[in-house]
């Protein structure tokens, strides 16, 4: 969290003033510290439920930092995390957004992803999701933050093959992709991609895109952004929003061997994320390979979407014009309801150009993110979700049903093929 401490000192400053990739960890070697920690680690003797207060503990320390959105921002703040970007030029080149694979386990831990103002996990078939990473504002550049080397000693990825879905979100914020090439009948039907290939046949996470290459591909591409304007429309604010429920724990099982848990740390202020290692057991805190910390994220969405699966792998997503629809909203250790929308409004309609996921309340006012970084989970409409109990164990996850308790189980089941 030091990398999101300093750029919030540095938001304060603007105000005052202005008014070599690691080789791949071996998750079934995986350190103790890093693997789940179990309840019994957040529960009382009585194994009542008793974790501090998440607001408290996670502001106290805090640095101060400023509402921004939906519709301003100053030149310095990147409308799509609401803090300081790390090069204000950046700010000028069109979005990246970079195909990561989730399996093999060998994949893992993925390089890059801890950079990312937004990533996507879908579902892609056969009980494997895949990963959507935006790249915009920043560049992965570890060591340059530690004083030591540059950003063209790192890679992004293992980068895979494009799939579908990839086109409505790239279309909604004027990016471009970066994939490892596609099947020929996807690859038809997206636009403005870019693809990259692995330096070893024999391995199939050997693509990787170098972070000097990626922001080359950027600037040849920026003419696609065209009006910065159309990254807007989100709003962030550290102070949480009344009304949420607790919300310390998220648990989606997209397949019984690919089980997701984010777990709020009050401390970081942000959600960790856990997986099992494809046995459905064993739950391991995953880590960004370039800086060999945690996955953490200030906001976990989760957005409900109509799928639309022609075949077992070859799914689409209905994201692009759709009025407000389901969502849930994980931040400061709460969880709120609330709706994600791409529907024309007053900007879409002056300029013929879509704009971001945006998300708003009841009434249809903005509902404010944490300023940070947002992982998006993407489930079928039909999702169900309820609280549960603090485990691991599939069976009670499914089954116990605890109110009140502040870990959410969201149900997820494929879409069926239709063949069309």
């Amino acid at each position: 969290m030091a990398r999101k401490t300093m750029m919030l000192l540095a938001a304060l400053l603007v105000l005052l003033s202005t008014s070599a990739a690691r080789p791949l960890l071996d998750e079934r070697a995986a350190p103790a510290n890093l693997l789940w920690p179990g309840p019994d680690a957040y529960s009382s003797p009585s194994n009542a439920i008793s974790v501090p207060d998440p607001l408290a503990e996670a502001n106290s320390s805090a640095p101060a930092a400023q509402a921004y959105g939906p519709d301003q921002f100053p030149p310095e703040i990147n409308p799509l995390s609401g803090l300081p970007a790390a090069n204000l030029q950046n700010l000028n080149l069109p979005p990246a957004f970079v195909s990561v694979t989730n399996f093999p386990t060998t994949a893992r831990p993925q390089a890059g992803l801890s950079f990312s103002p937004f990533v996507f996990e879908m579902y892609i078939g056969e009980g494997m999701t895949r990963f959507l990473a935006m790249f915009y504002g920043e560049f992965p550049d570890p060591a340059a933050k530690a004083g030591q080397g540059t950003a063209e000693d790192y890679s992004i990825g293992p980068v895979r093959s494009g799939r579908l879905a990839y086109e409505s979100i790239r279309a909604q914020y004027g990016g471009f992709l970066v994939m490892a090439s596609a099947w020929s009948g996807v690859a038809a039907q997206l636009n403005d991609y870019n693809n990259v290939f692995g330096s070893d046949s024999s391995d199939v996470n050997s693509a990787m895109i170098q972070v000097s290459d990626l922001a080359k591909i950027a600037a040849k591409s920026q003419a696609g952004l065209k009006n910065s304007a159309r990254l807007s429309g989100l709003r962030f604010d550290p102070a949480a929003p009344a009304g949420g429920q607790p919300g310390r724990m998220i648990w989606i099982p997209y397949n019984f061997l690919n089980q997701v848990i984010w777990r709020y740390d009050a401390a970081a202020g942000a959600y960790q994320r856990y997986q099992d290692d494809a046995d459905g057991v064993t739950f391991v805190r995953l880590n960004d390979r370039l800086t060999q910390q945690p996955l953490e994220f200030e906001n976990v969405v989760v957005m409900f979407v109509n799928h639309r699966a022609r075949a077992e792998t070859l799914i689409d997503l209905d994201i692009n014009y759709q009025n407000p629809t389901r969502a849930v909203i994980f931040r400061n250790g709460q969880m709120y309801d609330v709706f994600w929308t791409t529907r024309n409004e007053d900007f879409e309609k002056k300029t013929g150009m879509m704009r971001p996921i945006r998300f708003v309340d009841a009434k249809g006012q903005p509902f404010p993110l944490s300023p940070g970084q947002t992982w998006v989970e993407i489930v079928p409409l039909y999702t169900p979700y309820y609280e549960t109990v603090d485990s691991t164990a599939y069976l009670e996850l499914v089954k116990k049903q605890t109110p009140g308790s502040g870990n959410w189980a969201f149900q997820f089941y494929a879409p069926k093929a239709s063949g069309n």
